[in-house]
């Protein structure tokens, strides 16, 4: 597990943004601008512009996918949080495991994302020029799928090995 410093920095940096962004949903209206708590948020002023999912049409509409994305990032971070914890507090063989279904949450979450994009015919981030989408949009995400996808993958590898570890235990009993 020492060899996977970059997993444990990916969630002590991606943790505190996705409750930041939980937050900002799920406080909603207080979180706006006019709200008593838009002060913590004053960045989703201008994101709201960028993606609408976050606007306050969005919200006044009762559009819910934000918030059900939220809720999802509370437990893709107990996940998190727990293989931070079992990996470097308590050490623990639960901490692979944690790790995968933290990433694979997220990037099922992206993908869906990505998707519901895709498939609303780009209605939330079409008004955007290219350049502003590529910056605050596609890259972000392609960091988010791309980041995600390789913990699975390495974190995947350390669960197949501790299976087939166990079974050749067995085998041997």
């Amino acid at each position: 597990m020492a060899g996977r410093w970059w997993i444990t920095a990916w969630y002590i940096l991606t943790a505190p943004l996705m409750l930041w962004d939980a937050g900002y949903c799920l406080m909603r209206p207080r979180s706006m601008v006019g709200g008593d708590l838009h002060w913590i948020w004053a960045f989703y002023e201008f994101y709201g512009n960028v993606d609408h999912v976050y606007g306050v049409k969005a919200f006044e509409d009762g559009e819910g996918f934000a918030n059900a994305a939220a809720v999802l990032n509370v437990i893709e971070n107990f996940f998190a949080v727990l293989y931070l914890w079992t990996t470097h507090v308590c050490s623990s063989e639960l901490a692979p495991l944690a790790g995968y279904t933290a990433s694979a949450m997220t990037l099922a979450k992206t993908l869906l994302y990505v998707s519901q994009e895709y498939f609303c015919g780009f209605c939330a981030i079409g008004h955007n020029t290219f350049p502003g989408m590529l910056s605050y949009w596609i890259l972000p995400n392609v960091a988010w799928i791309t980041i995600s996808g390789l913990i699975m993958y390495h974190l995947g590898k350390d669960i197949l090995w501790s299976l087939r570890l166990s079974s050749e235990r067995v085998k041997c009993e």
